[in-house]
């Protein structure tokens, strides 16, 4: 049975959302991408100034991941990768340069909880 990876990343961007919206980011949700629109993350509302490209992969290629966050994300927004593999944990990928800024608005979205 082969696995439609269009119906894999549409679950895994589902499962992310919900799994955001469970740890305090409440408007976390899936973006509606048709037909594979550039420029828009993959979850939309969950941290304001973070483009998120989620990645529910066995094997992640890494740098062409971050690449497409970079070239989708408008200027000002830091470019993160969200992965998980099968059984694994999710993890993100984020340019050093960027984790001081990624640092601060994530705590910004948790001090109104």
């Amino acid at each position: 049975m082969t696995i439609n990876s269009r119906d894999k990343g549409k679950r895994g961007e589902l499962e992310l959302s919900k799994h955001l919206r469970d740890h305090g980011w409440i408007d976390a949700r899936r973006s509606a991408q048709y037909c594979g629109i550039a420029g828009d993350a993959d979850i939309a509302d969950a941290i304001p100034g973070i483009h998120i490209e989620c990645k529910r992969t066995e094997r992640l290629n890494l740098y062409p991941a971050m690449q497409q966050a970079i070239d989708d994300a408008p200027d000002g927004i830091i470019p993160t990768v969200f992965h998980r593999r099968s059984r694994k944990p999710w993890l993100v990928v984020v340019r050093l340069g960027d984790l001081r800024e990624l640092a601060r608005k994530v705590n910004e979205t948790q001090q109104g909880e």
